[in-house]
């Protein structure tokens, strides 16, 4: 393997929307510094289903809930 192709792998704290701030190993930035989320898994539609609807243009929800009505889904 040659030297020197990795990034560095360090300890960073990561901060939340919330303002908790969680340390992970990351390759971003430098060793300590701090990361500022402006979006997170806590308040992200796509994790907290907030806010999301599924939109069903090609009737592709009720086909398969048609095709698999009698499975119980």
């Amino acid at each position: 393997m040659k030297a020197d192709t990795h990034p560095a792998y360090h300890m960073i704290n990561v901060k939340m929307t919330d303002g908790t701030v969680v340390q992970m190993k990351s390759t971003w930035g430098s060793e300590g510094e701090t990361l500022s989320l402006e979006i997170d898994p806590k308040v992200h539609p796509a994790w907290t289903g907030g806010g999301a609807r599924l939109m069903d243009t090609g009737g592709r929800v009720s086909k398969f809930k048609n095709k698999y009505a009698g499975l119980g889904f």
